[in-house]
């Protein structure tokens, strides 16, 4: 229910620069990665699962 409830404010705002972004799977509304759609903590769940493709862990 608060996520249908959080879609439906997000439509509601009067000008398009108030549209908050928030990650597809759990609503979170920081740490937003626009080219996924998700947040950081579920794009790393995604990533270590295999789910993202050509996304492979760093190290340097």
């Amino acid at each position: 229910m608060a996520k249908t409830c959080m879609e439906y404010r997000e439509q509601r705002r009067k000008y398009p620069t108030q549209v908050r972004n928030r990650c597809m799977i759990c609503g979170r509304p920081r740490g937003y990665m626009r080219r996924f759609g998700v947040c950081r903590i579920c794009f790393r769940d995604l990533a270590l699962k295999g789910k993202i493709p050509g996304v492979t862990k760093s190290s340097w």
